[in-house]
């Protein structure tokens, strides 16, 4: 069997990375991996691979910044182009991405299967780029590996459900796996917020920009927030001083398993990210998501994440809550990637 990968962001790395280790113990597979360069920031890209123990990829289409009709444009020709070279039995793709949609329209005009990884996830937001890519990609694929009993039912609404399979979530295999590895430690001696924000909603104006650096610089702990390339590039440009937020250290984006500490060891995580939400949950710390809503809607119960989006002022009121009844077999028991290779062989 050939299989061929196609990532481009840091959060499919993390996933891929679950995969690749339960793809190299079946002698019988080819595997192909192409990076599409969605994410090409060293920080972002470059170094995952080598923390994560992954090779390099086979194929580095260097497909960087650009508006996103023309990011998607490029990528579906060369993607397109490698496929039809390769000739793999599936194609597979991870979540939501741009690169992610890419991939499954090449190989659908290919005529070449598509497994997707995380399917079935909707904020119902269609205003979100990744709420329309995962849509069509969940239409494209041929099969569909499921994190959550949520993400299950939004697939049997749409009429999806034939070819679905609760897996489980690959980033949980990576979260126990790091846990087991003893890769998770201690990052500081204070008590600390742990916050990262980059979604265009939360970074294309500066009013909005701004509100949220002052809703965190008044928060009573002290905010490590890692500066994601995007929200750097919007600070510049709007010319926001970073020195003036006091209670706010700024660090560079953190490899993934200083990543992991940061979170286990915070008071609270202040995000925008998908993936922040399920990583702080399995690692039991209470999470406020910037957002109005969220495809991750599971780990809303009990207290453990909380939207908030227009009422900045009542994060202060939200961190002081506790959590209670934390369910450990949310989205799976950290074997994923092995149930997934299982099922499709």
């Amino acid at each position: 069997m050939r299989l061929c990968t196609v990532v481009g962001a840091r959060p499919q790395f993390i996933k891929y990375a679950a995969l690749h280790h339960a793809i190299h113990k079946y002698s019988q597979i080819e595997h192909v991996l192409i990076h599409t360069g969605q994410h090409y920031d060293h920080n972002m890209s470059g170094s995952f691979f080598k923390e994560l123990g992954l090779p390099d990829p086979d194929i580095n289409l260097s497909i960087g910044g650009h508006a996103p009709v023309k990011q998607i444009s490029l990528m579906l020709e060369h993607i397109a182009k490698h496929l039809a070279e390769i000739k793999p039995d599936f194609v597979i793709v991870f979540g939501d991405t741009n690169s992610s949609l890419a991939a499954a329209i090449a190989a659908s005009k290919l005529q070449i299967k598509i497994i997707h990884i995380e399917a079935g996830a909707r904020s119902f937001n269609k205003d979100m780029p990744e709420e329309f890519n995962r849509i069509i990609i969940d239409r494209l694929a041929d099969q569909l590996f499921v994190s959550s009993s949520s993400a299950m039912d939004n697939l049997k609404k749409e009429g999806l459900i034939r070819n679905a399979y609760l897996s489980g979530d690959v980033m949980k295999d990576m979260v126990f796996a790091a846990k087991q590895r003893n890769r998770i430690t201690p990052k500081q001696t204070q008590q600390y917020i742990y916050a990262t924000i980059h979604r265009p909603a939360n970074t294309n104006t500066t009013q909005r920009l701004t509100d949220i650096m002052n809703g965190l610089n008044q928060l009573p702990h002290k905010v490590i927030f890692s500066l994601h390339p995007r929200t750097k590039k919007q600070l510049d440009q709007r010319d926001i001083q970073t020195e003036k937020y006091q209670n706010i250290e700024w660090i560079e984006p953190v490899g993934y398993f200083e990543n992991l500490s940061f979170i286990q060891f915070a008071e609270a995580v202040i995000t925008d990210s998908g993936g922040m939400q399920k990583e702080a949950y399995w690692l039991q710390t209470k999470c406020v998501t910037i957002r109005q809503d969220t495809e991750w809607p599971e780990t809303l119960h009990d207290g453990w994440n909380t939207l908030v989006n227009d009422q900045l002022e009542s994060i202060n009121h939200l961190l002081s809550t506790n959590p209670t009844n934390h369910q450990a077999k949310l989205y799976g028991d950290g074997n994923a990637a092995t149930a997934i290779m299982d099922n499709l062989l």
